[in-house]
């Protein structure tokens, strides 16, 4: 029988990618909240600094790592350490680390579509796989996408080919881990004023919910699927998006009225 305590992460280990700021902050600051022990990294060492400092003030342990994810060695080494200085295990995996540029596709270069691919994709799978052998049942994979791997994204071509990426893959290894008593799901965000995208002005009132998003919506979705409240969910996406991929092309008007 369900109760509060299947919405904690006590004594749950999760690692974080990209937590310096936004999403990530905000997910590594509630996972520790609900009790988790926190392994952090990212490129941005003053921010992962302080979002430790920040954690370490709640009371849980947390550990850092200033590392590029596109680097398997450096995302194996990470882990391995990670794993060594809390509780030898991995319960949690939230691959947020990502980005992307603005740019018409034919103006994309070999070496800037390499980079969207190893920021956006290759880097989940160095993290999975480092992971995976200090993973056992009731462990939760998390893979941050976004609502561009689900419609088009003139401007971000290939930055959405990777979100879709991920989104295909994480249904794949639903499959392939659900032996395993291992879960793995997606959350796609939209209208989520953050460091990298700025403050959206003006998006709300077109949507179905007539307000912005907030990192902590994209935290709360994240504090369900690594918990016991989400244990016979997996392979699927939680859209954080105030219901924009639901409307598809369709816009609310000033007169409160929806068009396409």
């Amino acid at each position: 029988m369900l109760g509060p305590d299947d919405a904690l992460l006590t004594g749950k280990c999760a690692i974080v990618t990209g937590a310096a700021q936004g999403i990530g902050e905000a997910i590594a600051m509630a996972f520790a909240r609900f009790g988790a022990s926190l392994a952090l990294c990212d490129r941005d060492a003053d921010g992962l600094s302080r979002v430790a400092r920040a954690i370490d003030d709640i009371g849980r342990p947390v550990v850092t790592g200033v590392l590029d994810v596109r680097d398997r060695q450096q995302v194996d080494a990470f882990v391995a350490d990670a794993v060594a200085a809390l509780t030898h295990r991995v319960d949690v995996v939230v691959n947020n680390a990502g980005g992307g540029f603005p740019s018409a596709f034919l103006d994309v270069n070999d070496k800037g579509q390499d980079a969207l691919i190893r920021e956006n994709f290759s880097s989940v799978t160095h993290v999975v796989r480092a992971c995976m052998p200090h993973m056992s049942a009731g462990g939760s994979i998390i893979n941050l996408t976004s609502i561009e791997a689900h419609r088009a994204g003139p401007g971000y071509a290939v930055y959405s080919a990777m979100k879709a990426a991920v989104d295909s893959l994480t249904k794949s290894l639903a499959l392939e881990l659900g032996d395993r008593g291992i879960r793995v799901n997606c959350i796609a965000p939209d209208v989520i004023p953050t460091p990298g995208v700025g403050e959206l002005e003006g998006v709300a009132p077109r949507m179905a919910l007539p307000v912005r998003g907030h990192v902590d919506d994209v935290a709360g979705a994240a504090v369900f699927l690594a918990g016991g409240m989400s244990r016979f969910v997996t392979g699927t996406t939680i859209h954080v998006d105030g219901g924009n991929h639901a409307a598809g092309g369709w816009q609310r008007q000033p007169d409160g009225s929806w068009r396409p």
